[in-house]
């Protein structure tokens, strides 16, 4: 049956689910609970992280530098290194993800404690991937995450603890499982959909989760100790944004609501895959590729322009008028995960075919706002975000796209998990937000032979 014919509400879908966005200013609804500034409603408070970018004096939003920190340490301070000091180059998501699951950073002899439990962790139970992963395999690796997270409550006989104990340990596991899960995945995919082979790496025990995931990606398991340090430095700066970016409030939404991990953490998996939060990585590379084939002359600034220009009068790319990459809720002058990715790209693109793709994703990041600015009358402080240099990141290191997001989630569980501890025990009260009806009075109700 054709079920457009049989139900009309396919084509009154608009009309159906449209609301006047008068009633939105009427009622002064705070619209994807931001403020007509633009910043999010206070929905609470956290130890675990603070995102800065604004000030705000006599009312008004001033713009700042941006900072980011985790459980009250500078972003900048905790990858050290920052400035290209080889005497500092040790891996630090494990610290990171330490310091947010535990309130502190770890002393040497807790640190080589936790990467050993993450190394006894990283084995998924007999026939999960035959049964779960291989089998009946979507297209989209972050649903077989979502899925796979969701089936592991079955695995785990005190599923329902609420316990620290056991809220750490699942939180752990997880940490050190989707990485796996995410790589076996990816090649379920490609054998599925592109006729691809079925490598199944095994872990190699003692590595760090960034030489983890390149061994078990790579067909021949090498890669560089460069290479193994930028995937490092993304997965540390992705680990944790604040509680109020979508997919760690919805781990907190699921969490007040007294659901198990499973269920929030697979939840907030399918809330990162979106492409307004962390699926926006694709649109980013997808405008850059576009640019790259469009724009003939990439170290001619007035030529880059001119397509900005394009873009922004909805003449290229989707027609929005966005340029993916540029700008961000919080961040106005400079967005730090930016700032440090753009650093590291610039060591890893050094005399290689890379470099003047870099230049090119520099002029757009130095460009946008001056068009913005004479194109839309634009006075909005404006700055590249992560995105705009996470997947020329990534293409360097020969990481293929479909895997972007996916590793954005493996290196978030640690924020999730920090931020579910936090609600479980310093919220107490379900999230139960209000919406108000547009039907002020009653309907009259119709039998159904006088419709």
């Amino acid at each position: 049956m054709d079920q457009r014919r049989a139900f009309e509400l396919y084509d009154r879908f608009n009309e159906v689910n449209g609301i006047d966005l008068e009633s939105f200013s009427h009622l002064d609804i705070k619209r994807g609970l931001r403020n007509a500034d633009g910043t999010g409603v206070l929905a609470g408070v956290t130890n675990i992280s603070n995102v800065h970018g604004y000030l705000v004096s006599d009312g008004s939003r001033v713009p700042d530098e941006g900072s980011l920190r985790y459980r009250g340490f500078d972003i900048y301070d905790l990858l050290g290194g920052a400035d290209g000091d080889d005497d500092d180059r040790r891996f630090r998501f494990e610290e990171i993800s330490y310091l947010l699951l535990l309130g502190d950073l770890p002393t040497q002899g807790q640190l080589d404690a936790y990467r050993a439990v993450l190394d006894e962790q990283r084995e998924l139970p007999d026939g999960f991937t035959a049964s779960m992963i291989m089998r009946n395999t979507p297209p989209d690796i972050m649903n077989v995450m979502s899925r796979s997270v969701l089936l592991l409550y079955a695995y785990d006989d005190r599923a329902e603890d609420r316990s620290p104990v056991h809220e750490i340990s699942t939180a752990v596991s997880l940490i050190s499982r989707l990485p796996r899960i995410m790589v076996l995945t990816y090649y379920a995919q490609q054998a599925r959909y592109h006729n691809g082979s079925m490598i199944m790496h095994r872990f190699v025990p003692g590595q760090s989760t960034a030489e983890t995931v390149l061994s078990m990606l790579r067909p021949d398991r090498s890669f560089t100790a460069d290479e193994a340090r930028m995937l490092d430095i993304m997965m540390s700066l992705h680990a944790e944004h604040g509680g109020g970016n979508n997919s760690t409030f919805t781990t907190r939404v699921l969490t007040s609501a007294d659901t198990d991990a499973y269920s929030a953490y697979s939840a907030a998996i399918g809330s990162l895959k979106g492409r307004r939060h962390g699926g926006a990585n694709h649109q980013v590379r997808a405008m850059q590729a576009e640019i790259k084939q469009n724009v003939a002359h990439w170290d001619d600034e007035g030529e880059v322009a001119d397509y900005l220009r394009k873009i922004v009068n909805r003449d290229a790319y989707d027609r929005t008028g966005l340029v993916y990459g540029m700008g961000h809720a919080v961040y106005t002058k400079s967005d730090p995960r930016a700032v440090v990715c753009k650093r590291f790209a610039e060591q890893l693109a050094k005399g290689t075919e890379f470099e003047a793709e870099l230049e090119l994703l520099k002029s757009i990041e130095r460009l946008t706002p001056e068009v913005m600015r004479t194109e839309r009358n634009s006075k909005k402080a404006m700055c590249a975000n992560v995105d705009m240099y996470s997947g020329f990141v990534y293409s360097m290191m020969g990481i293929p796209e479909e895997l972007y997001t996916p590793l954005f989630a493996c290196a978030r569980m640690a924020g999730w998990a920090a931020h579910r501890f936090e609600e479980i025990v310093s919220g107490k009260r379900i999230i139960r937000p209000a919406y108000k009806s547009t039907y002020s009075a009653k309907r009259p109700y119709l039998p159904i032979e006088e419709r």
